[in-house]
């Protein structure tokens, strides 16, 4: 069965859109349930900034070291939340490298998107 344009479009706009709204609605849940956390636990509904020169690793190394310890504090739980959010438009831009090449099997736009993915995976990981 052939797919005709209009459902290519449809599909992409769906995948953007699906993994745009999975990244934020998934950053907000996170990020709701540790003001409410910390709010619980402390009585204010701020959390404290994170400190100068932290970067997505010590996010996830700092939940994931705490999670598997036990300790789990609500502070790094909005961190993650901001993290997921930074990291939604990587992963729109990946599912579209991905869509390009598995599904549509267009190698200019697989090419021009995994160009865009490149870019913003090195740009992850300079300072």
């Amino acid at each position: 069965m052939h797919t005709t344009t209009d459902q290519r479009v449809r599909g992409m706009a769906s995948l953007v859109g699906y993994t745009l709204l999975g990244g934020v609605l998934t950053s907000a849940a996170l990020m709701s349930t540790g003001l409410v956390w910390n709010w619980a636990s402390s009585g204010r509904v701020q959390g404290t900034p994170p400190a100068a020169g932290t970067d997505l690793a010590q996010i996830f190394a700092t939940f994931l070291r705490q999670l598997a310890s036990g300790t789990l504090q609500p502070r790094p739980l909005i961190y993650l939340g901001l993290a997921v959010l930074l990291l939604t438009p990587y992963l729109r831009v990946a599912a579209s490298a991905l869509y390009f090449a598995v599904v549509e099997r267009n190698l200019k736009y697989t090419v021009f998107t995994g160009f865009v993915l490149a870019v913003l995976t090195g740009s992850l990981f300079l300072r």
